[in-house]
């Protein structure tokens, strides 16, 4: 399921990276690796702060559509 449907607080595995190579390429530089736990912390409109490696992220629900948890 995308990272978007996760319950805040939750931790979670990131299972598959969908989208385009500069994409995936993005969300890899922020930590967003297959097999590393992400914490969905906020929603708001739709675009979700996640906890990721130690650091918050902010990302838009489009990005966070590509994280399969």
């Amino acid at each position: 399921m995308p990272l978007t449907f996760a319950q805040a607080g939750q931790i979670n595995a990131v299972k598959r990276i969908g989208g385009k190579e500069e994409v995936r390429c993005f969300l890899n530089s922020l930590g967003f690796t297959e097999g590393s736990e992400v914490m969905l912390v906020s929603q708001n409109q739709g675009n979700v702060i996640v906890k990721v490696k130690g650091c918050r992220v902010a990302i838009s629900k489009e990005m966070a559509n590509k994280i399969m948890i």
